[in-house]
């Protein structure tokens, strides 16, 4: 501070930058990257100076600051860990490559002449509530230029933030928005609510929305926890008063010191030039090329020279050495792979990835392994490369030069297998079913396709080739060069092994840079528990899982094949009948020239050819006018069922198992629901006779019986837990019929007694409301008016406030942060959210839905991941995983034990995590096939 320095007073404009939410925003937002003179990470610094140089040459208005001052932690430990020693024990440690980072943000924001301030014992958060308090209290004002919500509490006359991403003003309207309190009570809610990334207890089972709920009504804290007495819920009266001190803690950590002591004044903070010569020199030697020829140009100085570029041989781009096929090696003798063990072992980590001559992981062979332990170097082993286009299994085919499949597996199965050494890889379920099928069961793993869909989901695909180029700047060399396409196509076994090296090593290497730009992120992001409970421990369970296979019987199939057969004819002659004529029933176009020419029904044409649509939406509004269209349906769903399942089921029954091996993607919706494959067993219709039937084809061993475990309502129970409903909490606490209760509160008509069309509409509004069914929508299923749909829905809001109110918030939370969140942390992104158009409607209702479709996805995702264990000691296993329901398949005299167990997971699957105000309930049944058990 000079002597001359004028008062800070009113006028003036103070503004806070949150220094260390800058740097992980820059750390994650940029690719790695490295001085090129002496490999020192600085990405995150890089991006830091951007950010800075952006807020410097920025024209603020008037808004624009007279002081300023960049904010940073100084250690995790701070005065609250002296209040509560777990504060903040859940954070995980810092990326390796971002510690060196840290004090050359310090020395950035020196050069740029701004402020740095740090404090040992206090978090950031606490000096910049100190100093916008004194700001405010000098008549003057400040702007926190950060989104952290808890700096929100800081928000009233003379303070603001500004979302420094958004470019967005948080004041006192859009605090309330977020915590539904004003920011005078926000350290309230907080207490109450407790924080699981700071590890703030607060009190179990309260969050945000109940918390602002009842300081409201309240008034405040102390005033709640006085009359907590007078809380009618019992559960949430014996919270509070069991809570008491907890919560009192909990406010104690989330209050924001306004007194932090300081050694300089706010007078100190003064906006100032950068000096030239102190900023070209600090960024000259972190070498920014870029950013200092761009600095040089605005200041009008020169540029200093640069560090010139290192030899070719040296790291070229600006993420670690570049992928340069020429260091791969081709492993030929057992020395070479000795030599890759004992890497593998050093470092502690390997990418594995496996060459293979098929996609089913049940029947193929293996080619090759690659791996890498670091960037820049990687290998391939060859094992079962053959010449020409002779047997692929006949030893006498192999090309000289590999060592042999059984002698390499032995060797890698003690580090596959060692629990110290982590296995890295893409997509690692197929790799880990290959290897298991020779004895090798890989643990532990990390997947960076799960990596990606955690952070990423909705936004792009997670293939290898997409997230090298989206996240490494690398075009991987495609399949196609090595085995071509079409008819001259040939298998990979058949790829001359000096073009499969470089191709099977860049594999295993783009993996493990891969796996070391995410691994960091993943906290970062707030989705580690996500990925470390949800996606990783996944592998193994469904890998186990699709080996397992279920069996089908055969005979059945072709049984059913034939009567579908014949119904179908049945069909045909009807529809002719009601046509008039005969006619490919199959055929679009002649359907739709009976159907608007000949029949004259409502219709027309459509799309650039002018054709016909004769799609399932346009069947099911004319099958209201006539039968030809319903029969129309119901002959296509009987096609249906025999083309895909009945017929196509045969051709998927293994050889050797004589079962049939679906496989499960785990990153294919962004809910997180699984999805199945070849073949898909969860779209089996269960709703029609027909449908039902084709389960019965689905058998149990000889002296085993199916089992199948079903979450009843699981996701209208998340609804009336996530949106507060207390009728509906009511009733399934109570355990009474939930669509005949809604039918009841809507309709005004007793329980006791109901006409089942009442109870079947009211099932269809509570089932299509999760879906953010239209009037339109619900008309359909229930073929009636759609004014009478829409009345119905009308009346359910009416009745259930809750949970338009529900809606609303959600679809508000997803156009501000572009995401929703699941209870247990998933994000799941909403790119369209904030469209206008036709396209709007559909994101919206994806928004709504999406939190509870992907929590019920969740919850049955932790039930499974701890099956394994809790049916070990039983001569049981589990087969097949279908929406909400596991089956399984156990001796017929364990059955009773099996359910007891299995019930006794899924029921509680969602504990600890979240304690949901609503019982998880499951229904069981056994039987010879699934159809029985079901």
């Amino acid at each position: 501070m000079t002597s001359d320095a004028p008062v800070f007073g009113k006028g003036c404009h103070l503004h806070l930058i949150d220094g260390s939410a800058f740097i992980f925003r820059a750390y994650h937002a940029l690719p790695p990257l490295t001085r090129k003179s002496d490999g020192l990470p600085v990405g995150a610094v890089a991006g830091f100076c951007n950010m800075l140089w952006k807020y410097v040459t920025d024209e603020h208005g008037s808004d624009a600051p007279t002081h300023a001052a960049v904010i940073f932690d100084h250690s995790a430990k701070t005065f609250r860990n002296e209040i509560y020693d777990l504060y903040k024990a859940n954070r995980p440690e810092l990326p390796e490559d971002l510690r060196p980072q840290f004090p050359l943000t310090r020395h950035a924001t020196r050069a740029f002449n701004i402020a740095c301030i740090e404090i040992e014992g206090y978090e950031a958060d606490d000096i910049i509530a100190t100093l916008a308090c004194q700001a405010r209290k000098a008549g003057g004002s400040a702007t926190i230029i950060s989104s952290d919500k808890d700096l929100m509490q800081l928000v009233g006359d003379g303070v603001d933030m500004l979302d420094p991403i958004k470019a967005r003003l948080i004041g006192p309207d859009e605090v309330r928005e977020k915590f539904g309190v004003g920011p005078d009570r926000v350290v309230d809610v907080q207490a109450l609510a407790g924080d699981s990334v700071d590890n703030v207890p607060g009190a179990p089972g309260i969050g945000i929305k109940t918390a602002a709920q009842l300081i409201e009504e309240y008034g405040d804290l102390e005033t709640l926890l006085a009359r907590a007495d007078e809380i009618k819920q019992p559960k949430r009266r014996q919270t509070l008063i069991d809570h008491a001190e907890q919560i009192r803690v909990s406010k104690r950590l989330v209050q924001l010191d306004c007194d932090t002591p300081l050694d300089f004044t706010l007078e100190s903070l003064e906006v100032r030039d950068p000096e030239p010569e102190a900023l070209l020199g600090f960024l000259a030697e972190m070498e920014f090329r870029t950013l200092t020829a761009r600095v040089a140009e605005r200041l009008g100085a020169e540029a200093p020279a640069v560090e010139a570029a290192p030899p070719s041989h040296a790291p070229a781009a600006p993420d670690l050495p570049g992928i340069d096929a020429a260091g791969y090696e081709r492993v030929s003798d057992m020395a070479a792979l000795t030599a890759w063990i004992t890497a593998i072992r050093e470092a502690g980590h390997v990418a594995i990835d496996t060459e293979t001559t098929g996609l089913d992981e049940m029947q193929a062979g293996i080619v090759g392994i690659s791996l890498s332990v670091r960037p820049g170097a990687a290998c391939y082993v060859p094992v079962g490369h053959v010449a020409g286009s002779g047997d692929l299994f006949g030893s006498s085919a192999l090309v000289e030069g590999q060592l042999p499949l059984d002698e390499v597996l032995a060797a890698l199965k003690p580090v596959l297998e060692d629990p110290a050494i982590l296995k890295i890889g893409q997509n690692l379920k197929y790799d880990w079913k290959i290897l298991a099928r020779h004895g090798i069961r890989m643990a532990p793993l990390a997947d960076t396709m799960l990596m990606s869909y955690a952070l990423n989901a909705g936004t792009h695909n997670h293939g290898m080739d997409e997230l090298a180029e989206r996240y490494l700047g690398h075009k991987c060399i495609p399949i196609k060069e090595l085995i071509g396409s079409g008819k001259a196509q040939i298998g990979f076994a058949q790829v001359a092994i000096d073009k499969a090296v470089p191709y099977a090593a860049e594999d295993a290497e783009v993996t493990l840079r891969l796996w070391q730009h995410f691994a960091p992120m993943l906290p970062a992001e707030k989705v580690t528990t996500v990925y470390e409970t949800l996606e990783r421990p996944l592998v193994p369970v469904l890998a186990e899982m699709e080996m397992a296979g279920i069996r089908v019987d055969g005979d059945t199939l072709k049984r059913m094949s034939n009567a579908f057969a014949q119904k179908m004819a049945q069909l045909e002659d009807e529809i002719h009948g009601l046509a008039g004529e005969k006619f490919n029933v199959g055929s679009p176009k002649q359907l739709g020239e009976i159907l608007f020419d000949k029949m004259g029904l409502a219709g027309g044409k459509t799309g650039k050819t002018g054709a016909y649509s004769t799609s399932a939406d346009v069947l099911e509004d004319l099958a209201v006018e006539h039968d030809l269209a319903a029969r129309v349906l119901d002959w296509r769903q009987v096609s249906k069922l025999k083309s895909t399942y009945t017929d196509a089921l045969q051709g998927h029954v293994n050889p050797d198992t004589g079962r049939v091996h679906t496989s499960y993607s785990i990153a294919g919706a962004q809910t997180g629901r699984l999805a199945s494959t070849d073949p898909n067993l969860q779209n089996i219709p269960v709703r029609s006779e027909d449908g039902r039937r084709i389960r019965e084809a689905f058998v149990a061993a000889p002296g085993y019986r199916l089992v199948s475990l079903d979450y009843s309502q699981i996701e209208l129970r998340i609804l009336a837990h996530v949106a507060d409903i207390p009728a509906l909490k009511q009733a399934f606490r109570d355990g009474i019929d939930i669509h005949a209760m809604t039918a009841s509160q809507m309709f005004g008509v007793p329980v006791e007694g109901m006409d089942p069309m009442i109870r079947r509409q009211a099932k269809a509004i509570n089932f299509g409301v999760i879906y953010g069914i239209s009037g339109f929508g619900l008309s359909r299923n229930l073929r009636i008016p759609r004014a009478e749909a829409q009345a119905f829905i009308d009346t359910y809001f009416e009745r259930f406030p809750e949970i338009r109110a529900y809606m609303d918030a959600t679809v508000a939370g997803a156009k501000e942060d572009g995401a929703v969140r699941t209870l247990f942390g998933r994000r799941i992104n909403t790119p369209g959210i904030n469209q206008s158009g036709p396209a709007a409607g559909g994101a919206r209702r994806a928004a709504i839905n999406a939190p509870i479709q992907g929590a019920a996805a969740d919850i049955i995702r932790r039930a499974m991941i701890r099956m394994p264990a809790a049916i070990a000691h039983l001569p049981a296993r589990m087969l097949l995983q279908v929406h909400d329901e596991l089956v399984f398949e156990v001796e017929e005299g364990a059955v009773e034990d099996l359910i007891a167990a299995a019930r006794r997971v899924m029921e509680a699957a969602a504990e600890p995590a979240v304690r949901l105000s609503v019982p998880l309930v499951v229904d069981a049944g056994s039987g010879a096939n699934w159809a029985e058990a079901h």
